[in-house]
């Protein structure tokens, strides 16, 4: 079993909201997308959906987008992003499919792997953080406790952490959801949301106090699922290039 991630599919498959008139990187992106998922992702390999899955409305509108994701390979667990504005309830999505997870205020085990995660917001410190955002922010870091928390019930140490927003604000200072990775001894995080070169170069990236932050948004690695781990028990991570082929 192999672990990959990517973010920020933007699927409309309505025709409602191209992606193309943001640039060429999105230009056909759905088509791009599933040849190269099906080119790494084997159907016992496990890929982390880090949120803005469908610009539907409604639930119900987003069920070509979700079918969509249901017919590639793999086992796909997914977390809510800030455009996701379909999502209901997550026993009700649970139902949807067989290969699809759900993930919200639990974890989810890949081998010994387990997987924690939120949605996360925007951090204080942020350019755009205002009063109202800081309800949402300390919603967040409960809901990614909780996720953690139900690993660490468990007894697995082994997690990686994944998160729509970035954990830190624009200037990659220290956040709570930084702190709490740290705390639950999380080795690898995850994120997206982030779009345009300006936004992915001035991203948290690589290591901050034992924690590998990577950015996954699908822009950004080219429509192609990252490989975060390579061995059967998930636990070898490891830089991969499968994006920039």
């Amino acid at each position: 079993m192999k672990i990959f991630a990517i973010g920020d599919l933007h699927l409309s498959s309505d025709g409602t909201k191209p992606m193309d008139i943001y640039g060429v990187q999105w230009v056909n992106h759905p088509e791009r997308l599933k040849q190269k998922w099906r080119s790494v992702v084997s159907e016992e390999d496990v890929v982390i959906i880090a949120g803005d899955i469908s610009w539907a409305m409604k639930r119900q509108a987003a069920e070509d987008d979700l079918s969509f994701i249901a017919e590639l390979p793999g086992k796909k667990v997914i977390i809510k992003g800030n455009h996701d504005l379909w999502w209901t309830s997550v026993s009700k999505l649970n139902l949807f499919h067989e290969s699809m997870f759900f993930l919200q205020n639990t974890c989810y085990m890949a081998g010994e792997t387990a997987i924690c995660g939120s949605r996360g917001w925007l951090c204080p410190g942020d350019t755009d953080f205002a009063q109202q955002d800081e309800k949402v922010y300390k919603r967040e870091l409960g809901r990614l406790r909780l996720s953690l928390e139900s690993a660490r019930s468990m007894g697995i140490t082994q997690i990686i952490g994944v998160m729509h927003f970035p954990p830190a604000n624009d200037n990659n200072e220290e956040s709570g959801f930084m702190a709490l990775f740290e705390e639950y001894g999380v080795k690898q995080v995850v994120y997206g949301h982030l779009h345009g070169t300006a936004a992915h170069n001035r991203s948290i990236k690589g290591q901050h106090n034992g924690v590998l932050y990577r950015l996954v948004s699908c822009d950004y690695l080219d429509c192609c699922p990252l490989l975060l781990s390579r061995d059967k028990k998930g636990g070898n991570y490891e830089e991969s290039n499968y994006y920039r082929a």
